[in-house]
């Protein structure tokens, strides 16, 4: 990543891919290393929790089914019915599992690729163990910003239910009510992708400055501003992808058992190769639009000044040899 930061602000969409790729494969060996610990495991159960949901779901159907034709009071139906209700607890308590690893991997999977890319940036070199030393310690801070989001998530789905409640009430089954409820929609999506666009910028933020939490949920929000549609392009285009992957996976392989074993086991492993890639992309991606935000607002960085914020993670390792070339500093760091 050689490019100027003050030449970043011109960089759009292609400039942008192209800074992404070039990120990826200069520091092949590390990105190799942290998709193996940390992405590799988030792709797996963001997959695996598909085919693992298929299941449980066919066999609460079958249980209700037989249930419902089975006389109550007798029996049989509450052998059955004892065993639904265990099936729904069984899929419920592996909905929290699921959720809750994904969290997880997500956040230290963001930790590593931020701080890694961060510090290609100022040229520093950098090992795989000190990457494995400084997840924890940024991981924290990204528990506390993902807190707050999630808090807002919440609130904003709430106001959207009272609404739908509220126009199911009021508005009338018709053309119009049918295009009001479209364009409600509408904004539901865009306001949950702009939500979803300061989330990821608040995550970059949470690594490579002082603030984290609202603040750094603020601090996105800003940043976003005069290249809100840059952002909202590459982050669609990935979301629209996981979402095609989803798709291919689970007509392949969780609804493909027509197709046999291995087939489905060969779409399996090439549907878990492509979610691997494109996790880790969108999260190279999402750091170098924060730099290309950063040198839009003029908030120019200092490589040197952010190579000693980043060792302030490391401890006792020794501080990482910066571009003593660069003469602009970077905004929030006290270093």
């Amino acid at each position: 990543m050689d490019k100027p930061q003050e030449e970043m602000q011109f960089l759009g969409l292609l400039g942008i891919y192209k800074e992404t790729i070039k990120t990826i494969f200069s520091r092949r060996k590390i990105f190799t290393q942290i998709t193996l610990t940390f992405i590799l495991p988030l792709a797996f159960i963001f997959l695996a929790h598909m085919e693992v949901s298929n299941i449980i779901s066919r066999k609460i159907s079958h249980t209700d089914f037989q249930k419902h034709i089975t006389r109550p009071g007798t029996l049989r139906y509450t052998k059955l019915s004892d065993a639904l209700r265990s099936e729904w607890i069984t899929y419920w308590l592996i909905k929290a599992v699921y959720f809750t690893f994904l969290i997880v991997f997500s956040l230290l999977s963001t930790s590593a690729v931020v701080y890694t890319t961060a510090s290609i940036y100022t040229s520093r070199h950098l090992t795989f163990i000190e990457v494995m030393n400084v997840v924890p310690k940024v991981w924290k801070r990204l528990v506390v910003t993902f807190l707050c989001a999630f808090v807002v998530s919440f609130i904003y789905n709430m106001l959207a239910i009272v609404i739908l409640v509220f126009y199911m009430v009021h508005f009338p089954d018709n053309v119009f009510g049918m295009v009001v409820f479209h364009v409600m929609l509408v904004l539901y999506f865009v306001g949950f992708v702009y939500m979803s666009i300061i989330w990821q910028m608040a995550c970059v933020v949470s690594v490579l400055e002082s603030s984290y939490g609202v603040k750094a949920m603020m601090k996105g929000k800003d940043l976003i501003k005069g290249k809100r549609w840059v952002a909202i392009i590459v982050f669609s285009k990935l979301h629209l992808s996981f979402f095609a992957m989803q798709i291919v996976f689970e007509l392949l392989v969780v609804y493909g058992r027509e197709l046999g074993v291995w087939r489905r086991l060969g779409f399996a492993v090439l549907c878990l190769l492509v979610i691997l890639k494109l996790f880790l992309f969108g999260l190279v991606a999402q750091t170098i639009i924060y730099l290309v935000c950063k040198s839009y607002h003029h908030e120019n960085i200092d490589k040197s000044s952010l190579g000693d914020f980043l060792e302030g993670y490391l401890g006792d390792y020794s501080a990482l040899s910066g571009d003593d070339d660069a003469q602009v500093q970077l905004e929030q760091s006290n270093v």
